[in-house]
């Protein structure tokens, strides 16, 4: 099933991941997946599950990706469980537009502390709003007492589509900050967290049901894709891996190795050397929050510095590109010198600078990606490029280079081009296109 809501902060996360934690405690083989572009939900889902959570998105995979991710899934699962994404209804595509192209049931999640009877109206105008929007009924989250939640199932149109309620103050609420969820890996009582909520789930008439008594969906095989090429055979890629740059989609690291790639992970936060290397990855992440600790890595920076003098790749997406530049203003206003491989200073605001899908043209080819970053960039350097907003085509996030290293605020998703994402660790040369 997709776990939607009327809009974001509803609770989506909190029961999808209950969900994929009281049936993979049970024992079964469980598969979650995010809706949209996100880095943090997955790590809560993949916590709970005990597999990796990839992004689903019309947009940014294709319908096709998204159809063959599903089918992979439930030839070894047991239970898909779809996160939506913000409201149901919002985005293009939405999550709703998700759920009917792919026959996805919905549970509807409704933040339900403040309502009683207007439950029932939010609930139906959700589930009829759009005709033919598959069902499985909804979940009310925050409920304040065992009268309340009778409340709030008497005023449902259709009783049976009540899956029941999660009580206010579980002791299960995942914490916040300014880009989302705090990451799952950040926070000891993380699993006893997912347990609480699972303990929650399983008091109710959808945390009793099996498999079997859930939505049962059928995802046809897709056509046999061709093989990719070994593009990257033979080329070691180090990549900076830790609480400073933990924005990584498993699906990256997938088509990655499907390249012909060897990885190489490393901590800069851990004082780790960059590790011998054709190429270099740098992921978004939260510099501005570790900015003491990496201006203190003397030893990287020298070693960057002599890898990008080689005329190795390096690709730096948004908290990655932060750390490349010479200084960084954290939130407070405090400067911090960086690495130095790019001239400037990013600096943190406390307004969201930049959101949405775009898409970023290397060559002939073309990456799929999105932006999210609450920083600013100020560098003498000229864009050598710039991605544009599907629909539109206004003009999104600069690419930067100088030499070898290419930097943007842009997070791409690599298997929408997976000839572009070898040109950037050096397979090939890779000529930007202006404009």
């Amino acid at each position: 099933m997709l776990v939607a809501a009327p809009a974001s902060g509803q609770g989506k996360t909190t029961v999808a991941a209950a969900l994929a934690r009281l049936h993979a405690r049970q024992g079964r083989r469980v598969r979650a997946f995010k809706c949209g572009p996100d880095f943090l939900d997955p790590q809560w889902l993949a916590l709970a599950s005990g597999q990796p959570a990839d992004t689903l998105d019309l947009w940014m995979n294709g319908e096709a990706d998204c159809r063959a991710r599903l089918h992979a899934a439930a030839q070894a699962s047991d239970l898909i469980v779809v996160e939506g994404v913000m409201g149901l209804f919002d985005g293009e595509p939405s999550a709703a537009d998700l759920a009917q192209r792919l026959g996805l049931p919905v549970l509807a999640v409704v933040d339900a502390g403040a309502m009683a009877g207007t439950f029932g109206a939010l609930v139906h105008g959700l589930q009829s709003y759009r005709p033919g929007l598959p069902w499985a009924g909804v979940l009310a989250n925050r409920v304040a007492s065992a009268r309340h939640g009778a409340m709030l199932q008497a005023s449902l149109r259709e009783g049976a589509h009540w899956r029941g309620g999660l009580p206010r103050d579980g002791g299960f609420a995942l914490p916040e900050r300014h880009l989302g969820l705090v990451g799952s890996a950040e926070l000891g009582d993380a699993l006893q967290r997912l347990d609480a909520a699972a303990d929650a789930l399983a008091a109710t008439p959808l945390g009793q049901c099996t498999p079997a008594q859930l939505p049962q969906v059928g995802f046809d095989a897709p056509p046999l894709a061709p093989a990719l090429p070994p593009l990257l055979a033979g080329r070691r890629i180090a990549i900076a891996r830790d609480a400073a740059f933990c924005f990584i989609y498993p699906a990256n690291l997938d088509l990655l190795r499907a390249l012909g790639a060897e990885l190489a992970f490393f901590s800069p936060l851990a004082g780790e050397p960059l590790p011998p290397c054709d190429a270099l990855w740098l992921p978004g992440g939260y510099p501005e929050l570790h900015a003491q600790a990496l201006s203190r890595c003397e030893g990287l920076r020298r070693q960057l510095a002599e890898h990008a003098a080689q005329g190795r790749p390096v690709w730096a997406e948004c908290g990655g590109m932060m750390a490349l530049f010479e200084e960084l203003v954290d939130a407070e206003g405090r400067a911090h010198p960086m690495w130095g491989l790019l001239p400037g200073r990013t600096a943190m605001q406390r307004r969201l600078a930049g959101l949405g899908m775009q898409q970023l043209a290397l060559g002939e080819h073309h990456l799929r990606g999105h932006t999210f970053h609450y920083s600013t960039c100020d560098t003498p350097l000229a864009p050598q490029a710039r991605g544009t907003r599907p629909g539109t085509g206004d003009a999104g996030e600069a690419l930067y280079a100088r030499g070898s290293v290419r930097a943007s605020y842009f997070h791409a998703w690599f298997a929408s081009s997976p000839e572009a994402v070898a040109g950037l660790f050096g397979a090939a040369p890779v000529q930007v296109v202006h404009g």
